[in-house]
């Protein structure tokens, strides 16, 4: 029998439970997979708190890859026996699995060269990362970037593909540790937040000008300091709320700080037709397996262990990115 995280309440990461599931035959447009292993991202701990609503009980988890062992009828994009991967929200929630169905329609064949565990840790934050670099903004070489949570799972990847394109990136962290970490993989200055004034900092380094574009997934203790570093007509990014919800504000500030531009752009608009999708996939794929790109799995969990895995996360600890290896 196939074995699932799920959660029957909303919560700490202590809702989370480790159950025997069904599976069944995959219907019209599914197809059963076998997985490998399961990516860890913090979008999974909004859907158990409940800031992401979910019908309960539910299953967690919206990323993974594996081996297609089950298909249904009119699927056409992909056979028995295919390594995958995929991401989502809610059309594929429920990743925490040794095996499930899922549509079709969101699945990546992965390239012989690319592993399943490496996908489980990439495809989502390396999607987020390719929409960013080449979706939001005309970057040339040159321009500067303000990147909140560098030693991140994606903040690893964006900086390195951020110094593929000559930008300058600034990254914050929280401590000297992960300030190494950001440095090995791209960074040109680092920002301690703990004892530094961010925004402060980075005009210093920008001789006073601000940066052209900054990427925020911490949301309401860093808006402020980020709207603070922009240079005129610059752009904020919002792409995440680790630390809470940014409170409501009078747009009237980003006139009075330099006519800025804010979006809050999610991932699923950004892979929703399937010819963008792949385009931004081959991109990714071809930068890692040619090794522009490094992903680093710097925490491996067993199914099982959910409920560390959310303490881990939540309280910061991780670094790069962090995977559920089935079988461990």
């Amino acid at each position: 029998m196939a074995k699932a995280t799920r959660f029957h309440e909303t919560g700490g990461p202590e809702v989370l439970r480790y159950e025997d599931v069904e599976v069944g035959e995959p219907g019209l447009g599914q197809v059963r997979i076998r997985h490998e292993a399961v990516g860890l991202n913090f979008a999974d701990i909004y859907f158990r708190t409940g800031l992401y609503p979910a019908p309960l009980p539910s299953g967690i988890g919206t990323e993974a890859a594996g081996t297609v062992v089950g298909v249904g009828p009119d699927v056409t994009n992909v056979a028995v026996g295919d390594r995958v991967t995929y991401t989502g929200a809610y059309n594929t929630l429920g990743a925490y699995c040794t095996e499930r169905l899922v549509f079709a329609a969101p699945l990546i064949k992965l390239p012989d060269d690319i592993s399943c565990e490496t996908a489980s840790a990439m495809t989502m934050r390396g999607l987020t990362a390719s929409y960013l670099m080449r979706r939001i903004y005309a970057f040339k070489a040159g321009d500067t970037i303000l990147l909140h949570a560098a030693a991140g799972g994606v903040g690893l990847i964006v900086s390195q593909w951020a110094k593929l394109l000559g930008l300058t990136v600034i990254g914050t962290v929280s401590n000297e540790a992960k300030a190494d970490i950001a440095r090995a993989h791209g960074c040109d200055s680092v920002v301690n937040y703990s004892h530094e004034d961010v925004a402060k900092r980075v005009r210093e380094l920008t001789d006073g000008v601000g940066v052209n574009v900054v990427f925020d997934s911490v949301g309401k203790d860093t808006f402020g300091s980020s709207l603070d570093s922009l240079k005129r007509r610059g752009l904020m990014v919002c792409v995440g709320t680790a630390s809470g919800p940014i409170p409501p504000f009078n747009p009237q500030l980003l006139a009075h700080k330099g006519s800025l531009f804010l979006t809050r752009p999610a991932l699923a608009d950004y892979i929703a037709h399937p010819v963008e999708k792949a385009e931004l996939a081959s991109e990714l794929f071809g930068h890692v397996a040619a090794g522009r790109i490094k992903i680093e799995i710097n925490q491996r969990y067993a199914l099982e262990d959910a409920v560390q895995a959310h303490r881990d996360l939540e309280s910061r600890k991780t670094t790069g990115s962090s995977v559920f290896v089935i079988g461990k």
